[in-house]
């Protein structure tokens, strides 16, 4: 498969450690492994209109083109996004029966990578759900498909973090997928994977407590990306920094406390989170 061509991070630095400063970094290595691939470039922001994705003030060590390692920030979710948007029934192409529907995730369900998904007081059943996530890069209404992925900054992957009990009982789904944490995303952007991706599926799969599950992937999607976009934005406006999570047509397992969770994306990475009792 063809490397992709960036990854854009969006990070915080350990120090001086503040939880008001993020700055983004890219990386242009193909092997996310190596020693090239662990040292970041700070960039400017990659969504310029978005006040919520601007970068902090620059200091020092953390000016435009300024080189740090791994070792010198923490990995958040890649963007701060107004909308968080997932696909119902996009689980396989028996979707395709349907029409499309979407629903919302509270934007304040995202959290990054290593943050922990916190499970509330009688939540009842809860599963993961690995999924390509596609992040918008500028604003976008009534998009085309010949346009829609003019409006894709890159794609990441998410967690659709869904309470399957709350699920039964609520017609609109808040409960079940707006909780707090219930929606990991991260750990970067990665940019150029369009035409691996309309050439060829990505694996999309989970890793539950260290034992890999069934995996799937994205040719098992009911509707594609630029389906999804352009029936997204004939009723709203999207903007620079949004998320939508594409649907998951693979395994699951039922999340507790003490469990890991990694969620997995081919050409993408790995997206891992602990899990934990709700304070």
């Amino acid at each position: 498969m063809t490397a992709p061509t960036r990854r854009i991070a969006r990070v915080r630095p350990h120090s001086p450690a503040s939880e008001l400063e993020h700055f983004f970094v890219a990386n242009d290595a193909p092997d996310f492994g190596s020693e090239a691939g662990k040292l970041w470039t700070v960039i400017d922001s990659p969504f310029p209109r978005s006040l919520a994705n601007a970068s902090a003030a620059p200091r020092a060590g953390w000016q435009p083109g300024s080189t740090v390692g791994e070792d010198a920030f923490t990995f958040l979710a890649p963007s701060v996004p107004a909308n968080v948007l997932g696909m119902a029934h996009n689980t396989g192409r028996a979707g395709r029966d349907l029409p499309p529907q979407a629903f919302h995730k509270a934007a304040t369900s995202v959290v990054g990578p290593g943050d922990a998904i916190e499970l509330a007081p009688g939540v009842g059943h809860v599963d993961p759900e690995a999924e390509l996530t596609v992040v918008i890069g500028r604003k976008a209404r009534g998009l085309t498909p010949e346009k829609a992925r003019e409006a894709v900054l890159g794609f990441t992957i998410g967690n659709d973090v869904t309470a399957r009990d709350l699920q039964k009982a609520d017609e609109l789904w808040i409960s079940a997928k707006s909780q707090d944490t219930f929606t990991p995303v991260g750990p970067w952007i990665v940019t150029g994977l369009d035409p691996v991706l309309d050439s060829a599926a990505l694996s999309i799969g989970i890793v539950h407590n260290g034992t890999e599950l069934r995996a799937a992937s994205s040719a098992d999607l009911g509707w594609g990306v630029d389906e999804i976009l352009v029936y997204l934005t004939s009723f709203m406006t999207l903007h620079p920094g949004d998320l939508v999570l594409t649907g998951f047509p693979a395994e699951t397992a039922q999340l507790h406390r003490g469990d890991t969770v990694t969620c997995r994306v081919e050409g993408i990475g790995e997206l891992t989170n602990p899990v934990r009792d709700a304070a």
